[in-house]
């Protein structure tokens, strides 16, 4: 796990967190072009952005973009300062009945597709979680060419 907050003048504003990726994401997985084998070798290459939250007293023009630009451009060295691999991709979810996603967007995440909404450890095909919007964003330009076949 990686997190980070950010100050201004020692006043905290922000908080993001990182962490292993979920296992299979039907539209992550697609987008990717990833066969089984694939994301089993290969899914510690990615980090997903378990918490963003901007304190609800700040009012900065831009900053939701301007921290997940930071983030992006920082991440991937302190991942292999910790975890002694590269992080070729992030990824997000956004909850789709409370927010729209707009601060990855306008840090131009691609939008991969939404969640079916059956949860984490639900083995039904049964709707019991709110569905999620699924967000991505490459750390390399060949992520794809190294996240199926490298």
């Amino acid at each position: 796990h990686l997190k980070y907050l950010a100050l201004a003048e020692d006043r905290l504003l922000a908080c993001l967190a990182f962490s292993s990726a979920p296992y299979a994401i039907t539209c992550r997985d697609s987008y990717l072009g990833w066969s089984p084998e694939a994301r089993e070798r290969n899914r510690h290459l990615l980090a997903y952005n378990t918490r963003f939250l901007i304190l609800p007293w700040v009012r900065v023009p831009n900053l939701a973009s301007h921290l997940l630009g930071l983030a992006a451009r920082t991440i991937a060295d302190d991942w292999q300062r910790l975890y002694h691999h590269p992080l070729l991709w992030l990824e997000t979810f956004v909850d789709t009945e409370r927010f729209a996603g707009t601060c990855y967007r306008a840090a131009n995440w691609t939008w991969l597709g939404l969640t079916t909404g059956r949860g984490k450890y639900n083995r039904s095909h049964k709707k019991i979680t709110s569905i999620k919007a699924m967000y991505g964003y490459p750390l390399t330009g060949d992520f794809k060419q190294r996240l199926c076949h490298g």
